[in-house]
C-alpha cells in the first residue's frame, strides 16, 4: 500500500475541489443579470443564487459591489451595456468559466424626466444607449451562445413605462416600448432555435431608481414647474406604497426562468401595472387620457 505524503495531500483536496466546482457549474443552471450592482437587479441576484442558481452579476463598475462578491454561487463582472466591446470581452470572459448559459435578464436601466423642450441631447442619448441599445447589443452578443446549445432565455424588463404613456415620460417610455416592440420581433427570429423570449413590466418599487432619476433643469415656465411637483410627488407616494412589490417581482421571475414560454410573453406584475394595463386595454385612448389629466392636472 503506497501512503500519502503531506504533500499529496494538499494537492489532492485542491484538485477534488476544482472537479467538484466544474461539475456543479455544468449542472445548476445559469443566470446572467445586468445592472445587478442594486435595486431590482441586487434582488434578483440575491433571489437566483438562494434558490440553487449560478448567477452572474454585472455591473458598470465592480467597485459598486459592495456584497453580491461575499455571496457563495454569484460571481460579478464588470458590463458597459453601451459597448459592443465591453459586452464582448465580458461574454468571452463568462464563457471560459461556464459552460452553458441558460437565460439573459437585461434588467440594467436608467431614468430621465424631462419635458420636450428642456431636453438636452447628453440625457437623450444616454436613456436610449442604456435602455434600448444596450437591449439589443447583449441580446445580439448572446444570441449565438443560445443557438449553439439549442436552448436558452432572454427576459427583457421593462416596467409599467412599455405598457401605458404617462406625463413626463416622454423619454423613458419610448424607450421602453421599443424594448417591448424589439422583443416581440426577435421572439419570432428565435423560434427555431427553441429560444424562450419574455418583458416583465411592473410599477415603482422601493429602491435607488426614482432617487437616481436624472431631471430636466428648473424651469421658468410655471406649468412645467407645478407639473413636475405634481409628477415627483405621485412616483414618491407610488414608491412608498409599494413595500412587497420588489420581492413579489423576483418570486415572479424566477418562476418564469423555471418555466419558460415556448412563445413570446408579456408578465405584468403588482396591483399599479396590471389596474393600468386593465383600464387602458378597457378604456381606450382617449378615455385613458382622460383620467390621466384628471388624476394630474
Amino acid at each position: 500500500m503506497i501512503e500519502e505524503t503531506k504533500t499529496e495531500r494538499p494537492l489532492m483536496r485542491s484538485f477534488c475541489i476544482k472537479i467538484f466546482y466544474e461539475i456543479k457549474l455544468d449542472i445548476l443552471k445559469t443566470v446572467v443579470i445586468t445592472g445587478a450592482c442594486g435595486g431590482i437587479g441586487k434582488a434578483i441576484a440575491l433571489h437566483f443564487a438562494k434558490n440553487g442558481w449560478n448567477v452572474i452579476a454585472t455591473m458598470l463598475s465592480l467597485e459598486k459591489d459592495k456584497e453580491l462578491s461575499k455571496i457563495n454561487g454569484i460571481v460579478c463582472y464588470e458590463l458597459d451595456v453601451t459597448s459592443t466591446e465591453s459586452i464582448v470581452n465580458c461574454k468571452k470572459q463568462i464563457l471560459a468559466q461556464y459552460q452553458t448559459i441558460d437565460l439573459v435578464i437585461n434588467n440594467a436601466g436608467i431614468g430621465y424626466r424631462s419635458f420636450v423642450e428642456l431636453a438636452q441631447d447628453s440625457q437623450i442619448e444616454a436613456i436610449v444607449d442604456v435602455n434600448w441599445l444596450g437591449v439589443v447589443k447583449v441580446c445580439r452578443a448572446f444570441i449565438p451562445v443560445f443557438r449553439k446549445q439549442k436552448k436558452g432565455q432572454f427576459i427583457n424588463i421593462t416596467s409599467i413605462a412599455g405598457l401605458v404613456n404617462l406625463p413626463l415620460g416622454s423619454f423613458y417610455h419610448s424607450t421602453k416600448h421599443a424594448v417591448e416592440s424589439f422583443s416581440e420581433c426577435m421572439s419570432y427570429e428565435l423560434k427555431d432555435f427553441n429560444i424562450s423570449v419574455a418583458t416583465v413590466q411592473f410599477g415603482n418599487t422601493p429602491s435607488n431608481f426614482q432617487k437616481n432619476v436624472v431631471k430636466s433643469a428648473e424651469s421658468a415656465i410655471p406649468s412645467y414647474m407645478e407639473l413636475m411637483e405634481k409628477i415627483d410627488a405621485i412616483l414618491e407616494k407610488k414608491t412608498k406604497k409599494n413595500t412587497d412589490l420588489k420581492q413579489t417581482i423576483v418570486e415572479q421571475l424566477f418562476e418564469i426562468a423555471q418555466n419558460p414560454p415556448p412563445n413570446f410573453k408579456r408578465y405584468t406584475i403588482g396591483f399599479d401595472a396590471n389596474f393600468l394595463n386593465i383600464i387602458r386595454k378597457g378604456l381606450g385612448y382617449q378615455l385613458f387620457a382622460r383620467l390621466i389629466r384628471k388624476s394630474v392636472f
